[in-house]
């Protein structure tokens, strides 16, 4: 096992390890983390305080253990309900009420528990001289925000401050006793009451978030600099969920009503217009050639290292395996059959043999394709990633199938028109004709398959996407494939969508379907599945997924970002 390997087995290890530890504390059994965050069933749980926001990469146990402790507390001694009753409007003392709910919630932890209150202690010592370090303690306002956080955790464990930055803290404290030194002391003495415990909470919030805002309207208008130096200063309060938001966009997945009262049924009003085809019959062969010389420059103009970006793949998807012995070694293990050499001539050293090991990957790959309307600008950077990737799989020794899905028509067409005929009766469900695309089989070499591939140049390819049963159709179609190790890597810029079906049954069908079958395949464990979310963060449908933005990143850029996906190092 390499390197890359072994950190990404670490990193999975921690998170299984502190997703367990969530379930034991707070009795919960469907806890789980996908990617980074807690989600409960098949929903996010909502973020809570910054400093249980874990970062990538986590190959610390004892620091993630910090996280998960403080989760699993503010799972089981708070209640979620009445801190929302409570909590301030504005948004600055919103993030700080909650961040002293979060340190009444880690103080209740059981006496008989003392690792769980070093694992806290450690986390949060962590996070804060991160922030301090970081030169954010270098302001006013950072240095206001870090002191009160300070104090107000160590008011309510009762243990000192963190001694690293004692001392710059004294001014700040004496600042402020003033006027919050009778909140200050409320707050252990009122820890065991929730709703007790606001009313000091929310008046460390609100005088707190009344200073900020005076030191705000002191500085300059329309200073940039400004604006960024606060924004930094704030990501001490503030979750990660919600400085990425301003990043980048996440799928938000619903659950159709529906499917619910179906008990997941999902229904398909008409299959008698479905197809099936090879990408290569979509156009004429001069087309395809046209196609294919674009692709060809796209690809040149990337600059990718093929030999290199096989060695990685065959690392990193093959397994070792024995091929035999070297005779005469001079280290090794010893030989017994020249045993006599060495009675003969006392001298002679090539008396051991060593192992002889090669790589073999039994594994196959399916990329799979979302080919609807929106995805047509992104198809000439996907298309040179999947077709060089397919080149370097079969070179590494790994099977690799490229498929597309999309409609074969718009809002609906033959299968809408069908159901209208019919008097349009209620919860027809999928209501449109799928259209099912290979651009390259298993069996089937780079070589044979580079003219078909370009047809992901075809404009008028992108429609629409039925993406539950696009995973379900590539995942049919790994399973059929005799290899041990499989994996499913979806492309795809968005939620499910298809007009009519969204029209004749609810928004939600679609995406309600996607969670089920990806859930389904992931449960049963036979099929790897991971999902590269082009602009868009899809970790609402895949346990494992990465935002790419291929505007930005080089080729290499995205292709070693590909490779972190699959080898477990995902980042949402």
């Amino acid at each position: 096992m390499n390197d890359d390997q072994r950190r990404a087995r670490q990193h999975e290890r921690v998170i299984e390890l502190g997703g367990g530890t969530i379930r034991a504390i707070s009795g919960q059994p469907d806890l789980y983390f996908r990617g980074l965050r807690l989600y409960r069933g098949r929903n996010p749980v909502d973020g809570f305080a910054a400093h249980l926001q874990p970062q990538h990469p986590i190959d610390d146990l004892a620091a993630f253990r910090g996280i998960a402790d403080g989760l699993a507390l503010r799972l089981t001694r708070s209640d979620a309900s009445l801190h929302r009753q409570l909590q301030p409007e504005t948004v600055l003392e919103r993030l700080l009420f909650d961040l002293l709910e979060q340190y009444r919630a880690e103080s209740l932890s059981p006496a008989s528990m003392p690792g769980m209150r070093h694992n806290l202690r450690r986390r949060h010592e962590d996070w804060a001289l991160a922030y301090h370090h970081e030169g954010h303690t270098d302001s006013a306002r950072g240095l206001l925000l870090y002191a009160v956080t300070q104090i107000c955790r160590a008011r309510i464990f009762g243990e000192p401050v963190i001694e690293e930055t004692e001392d710059m803290l004294e001014a700040t404290r004496a600042a402020l006793a003033p006027r919050l030194g009778h909140a200050f002391a409320q707050l252990r003495a009122l820890r065991h009451d929730q709703a007790a415990f606001a009313a000091p909470a929310r008046e460390v919030a609100r005088a707190i978030a009344d200073l900020l805002q005076e030191d705000d309207g002191a500085a300059p208008d329309g200073q940039d600099s400004d604006d960024i130096e606060r924004r930094s200063v704030f990501s001490l309060i503030t979750p990660m969920e919600a400085q990425a938001g301003e990043e980048q966009a996440a799928a938000h997945a619903g659950r159709s009503p529906i499917l619910t009262a179906d008990a997941g049924q999902y229904r398909v009003f008409t299959d008698a217009w479905d197809v099936e085809l090879a990408a290569g019959s979509l156009a004429r062969p001069a087309q395809l050639a046209e196609l294919r010389e674009r692709l060809d420059l796209q690809i040149r103009s990337r600059g990718i290292n093929l030999a290199r970006l096989a060695r990685a793949l065959q690392t990193l998807l093959a397994d070792p395996v024995r091929e035999g012995w070297d005779d005469a070694q001079e280290e090794g293990r010893i030989d017994g059959r020249r045993i006599a050499n060495l009675i003969a001539s006392p001298t002679e050293r090539r008396l051991f043999r060593t192992e002889r090991d090669d790589r073999l990957a039994d594994c196959v790959l399916t990329m799979l394709i979302d080919c609807s309307g929106s995805m047509r600008r992104y198809a000439p950077a996907v298309a040179a990633t999947v077709d060089v990737l397919a080149r370097a799989l079969e070179q590494a020794g790994v099977d690799s199938e490229i498929l597309g899905f999309t409609t074969a028509a718009w809002n609906g067409g033959r299968a809408a028109r069908d159901w209208r005929r019919a008097g349009q009766p209620p919860r027809p469900g999928r209501l449109n004709e799928r259209c099912h695309l290979v651009f390259k089989a298993a069996q089937t070499s780079w070589r044979r398959a580079r003219q078909p591939i370009a047809a992901l140049l075809k404009d008028d390819l992108f429609r629409e996407g039925l993406d539950g049963e696009a995973v379900d159709w590539a995942c049919q179609r790994l399973l059929a494939q005799s290899r041990r190790r499989r994996i499913l890597l979806v492309f795809s810029d968005g939620s499910p969508m298809d007009s009519a079906t969204h029209q004749a049954n609810d928004a939600h069908y679609l995406d309600h379907h996607l969670q089920d079958v990806v859930a389904r395949h992931e449960r049963d464990g036979r099929i790897e599945i991971a999902a590269v979310g082009v602009g868009l963060d899809l970790s609402a449908y895949y346990r494992r997924s990465h935002v790419l933005d291929f505007a930005t990143l080089t080729g290499q850029g995205v292709l070693r970002e590909i490779l972190e996906l699959l080898a477990g190092r995902h980042r949402r």
